[in-house]
C-alpha cells in the first residue's frame, strides 16, 4: 500500500498554532467551549485547548469529548459491532458558542451525529466546525468546516490515516491509497 506524508510533526505544530491564532481571532472564550468528537477529534480539542491557554494565560477553557456512535445513522449496518467511546462533558453549552473538532471531514455523517449528540448536553447559540484535515469532495451531507487544518482532494477509495505520538501531544497524517474492490 502506497502512503503520502500529509502531515509531520513539525507541520501539525504550525497548523496548531495558526488554527489557535484564528480561533482566538473569531472568538470570545468566556462564552466559548471547544468539544472534540471521540476519540481523535478529543485529542486534538485538548491539545488546542493547551495552546489557547498558553495564549491566553491565566484562562481557563472549556473543553469536552463527546462519543456520537449512537447517533450514526450505519450504526446498525456494520459487519462488526462498533464500540463506543466515553463522553467527557462537565459542562452545558446552553446558550454558548461550540467549537467541534474533528481529526478527519469526508462524508459529514459523523459531524452530523455529534450535532445530535451535543444537543444532550444543551442547545448552544452556534456551532462552528475545526478540523484537522478536510477532504473536500465525497461530501453526503452539506456541511462545511470554518476553520481547518489541511485540505486535500482525494479519491473516494484513499484513507487519511491520523497517527498520534505515545503522548498524545503531536501527530502525523498519511494518505493511503487502497486499491479499489
Amino acid at each position: 500500500m502506497e502512503s503520502q506524508i500529509l502531515m509531520d510533526e513539525e507541520l501539525f505544530e504550525r497548523v496548531i498554532d495558526r488554527l489557535a491564532h484564528q480561533l482566538l481571532e473569531h472568538h470570545d472564550f468566556n462564552k466559548t467551549d471547544l468539544v472534540g468528537l471521540q476519540p481523535r477529534g478529543y485529542d486534538l480539542a485538548r491539545i488546542l485547548k493547551v495552546k489557547l491557554e498558553q495564549l491566553l494565560p491565566g484562562f481557563t477553557i472549556n473543553c469536552g469529548g463527546l462519543d456520537s456512535t449512537f447517533h450514526r445513522d450505519d450504526f446498525r449496518r456494520r459487519e462488526k459491532p462498533i464500540t463506543p467511546q466515553s463522553t467527557t462533558m462537565p459542562f452545558l453549552v446552553e446558550g454558548r458558542d461550540v467549537i467541534l473538532v474533528d481529526d478527519v471531514l469526508f462524508t459529514g455523517r459523523t459531524i452530523r451525529a455529534g450535532l445530535d449528540a451535543l444537543l444532550a448536553h444543551g442547545r448552544p447559540e452556534t456551532v462552528k466546525l475545526l478540523v484537522l484535515v478536510d477532504r473536500r469532495f465525497q461530501r453526503e451531507l452539506p456541511i462545511e468546516p470554518q476553520f481547518i487544518g489541511k485540505s486535500i482532494d482525494s479519491i473516494d477509495w484513499q484513507y487519511v490515516q491520523v497517527i498520534w505520538s505515545e503522548q498524545r501531544s503531536t501527530c502525523r497524517v498519511m494518505l493511503l491509497n487502497k486499491k479499489p474492490e
